[in-house]
């Protein structure tokens, strides 16, 4: 068995007839590689696996047990294309995932899955990524599940407040060791639950926007996908110095509206849209607009598939995408090991990152977001699939950052109690 396979510490686990199971535990503590041992994706260094299925038609384990990890929504390793066709897609397209949000992909993905009744199903953070409305919605799908007694649930999750009641037992992951199983009522007991505090100092950044001058200008910006019209008469101005947040249903285009702001959307060129007081095809470069922005988001995450040491992927932030075919300086490595450092990530600086945990990953792209310390940083579900502790230490980065006046925020959550204090504009989208 290779070592980045391998536990810490031999695995006792056992899923009896009737039980429903959370997994539950820290970025990196070894969550991933327990399901991993459970489907038998990887050979054994020692023990073995005992799979007792009620129904003999289904001969195969992977027959019996369906796992669906985030990533699967835009086909993985699969579609290298996917990311570029978010983004860039400008024709009418057969296939309409292409068209859809990150939430709506999710929920298209488990909708393949559930009817499938599969003995035992794995979902890994299913509620990422989902609203309020889809995330009650997915809720009462699961529990419909549960009641019939057909299929047994394991439960994936990083945020411990998603643990939903109609799980009977809950296991922890820490350090890489599975911990003993506990029933949830057991688990519940044990947690030491520490209030994550959401009071702001009061102290207001900025006061007379008026004579901020403009970052971001839309007028009457429409896109439309195929027949799919996403963004219709969009007025939106954001100033120097304000911080917004982006909300809306999935599918309502908030994705599309940063990739406007990210100068990655082409449809712009023909709509009345300024950015940082160019006017979009008027000239100006795109790495013009590209050198004042810090951009964090699921599907930049879902695309970085470049296993370089995690400094690299931090240090080359400083360049743009003018970077991603060079190295860096001394210089700039250091600078990257300090913003590696701030996520509390410093020690993996020279790991590669397809060897990190999902949730190292994300603080690694979140480094690379603030490495430049951007004019404008677009945090789009920055907090997707960190754990507590890390959830509350991005949020106090975020807070911190944004303490300097001249500084500009734009962030997307689907979790309210996420927005850091300094938020003092707000822009909510509807699904058209």
């Amino acid at each position: 068995m290779l070592p980045e396979w391998q536990m810490a510490a031999p695995v006792d686990f056992e899923m009896c007839p009737g039980e429903h199971i959370a997994i539950v535990g820290p970025n990196a503590s070894g969550k991933s590689k327990l399901v991993e041992i459970i489907i038998g994706r990887h050979p054994l260094k020692k023990g073995s696996i005992e799979y007792v299925f009620p129904s003999p038609t289904r001969k195969y384990v992977s027959d019996n047990i369906k796992y669906m990890a985030f990533q699967d929504c835009y086909g993985g390793e699969t579609d290298k294309n996917y990311y570029l066709q978010q983004r860039w897609n400008q024709w009418d397209v057969e296939d309409e995932r292409i068209l859809m949000s990150s939430g709506e992909l999710r929920k298209y993905s488990l909708s393949k899955v559930l009817p499938l009744t599969p003995v035992v199903l794995i979902l890994d953070n299913p509620f990422v990524g989902l609203d309020v409305a889809s995330r009650a919605y997915l809720n009462e799908q699961l529990k419909a599940i549960v009641d019939a007694g057909k299929t047994q649930l394991i439960l994936v999750l990083s945020r411990t407040d998603e643990v939903p009641d109609y799980v009977t037992h809950v296991v922890e992951t820490k350090d890489v060791v599975v911990m003993p199983k506990l029933t949830l009522q057991e688990w519940k007991a044990r947690q030491d639950v520490q209030a994550m505090s959401a009071a702001s100092d009061g102290e207001a950044k900025y006061h007379g926007t008026e004579e901020r001058p403009e970052i971001v200008r839309l007028n009457k910006v429409s896109i439309r996908y195929g027949q799919r019209t996403i963004l219709k008469d969009l007025d939106w101005v954001v100033r120097k110095g304000e911080r917004w947040s982006l909300m809306g249903p999935n599918g309502s285009g908030k994705s599309t509206l940063l990739s406007i702001v990210c100068a990655d959307n082409p449809q712009s060129y023909a709509c009345d849209v300024s950015l940082f007081g160019f006017r979009r095809g008027s000239g100006e470069s795109i790495w013009d607009i590209k050198k004042h922005i810090g951009y964090v988001s699921p599907e930049l995450h879902r695309s970085c598939k470049r296993n370089l040491e995690a400094k690299m992927i931090v240090a080359l932030g400083l360049k743009d995408y003018h970077g991603m075919y060079t190295t860096a300086t001394e210089e700039e490595f250091a600078v990257a090991r300090k913003w590696l450092s701030v996520f509390g990530i410093g020690d993996i600086a020279d790991r590669p990152f397809m060897s990190l945990s999902s949730g190292e990953q994300r603080l690694v792209l979140l480094a690379r977001a603030f490495v430049k310390a951007p004019d404008l940083l677009i945090l789009d579900e920055p907090l997707h699939g960190l754990d507590n502790s890390n959830r509350a230490l991005v949020r106090d980065v975020i807070e911190k950052f944004c303490q300097d006046p001249d500084k500009t925020l734009i962030m997307v959550t689907h979790y309210a109690e996420e927005l850091p204090p300094c938020i003092d504009h707000n822009i909510t989208l509807v699904k058209n």
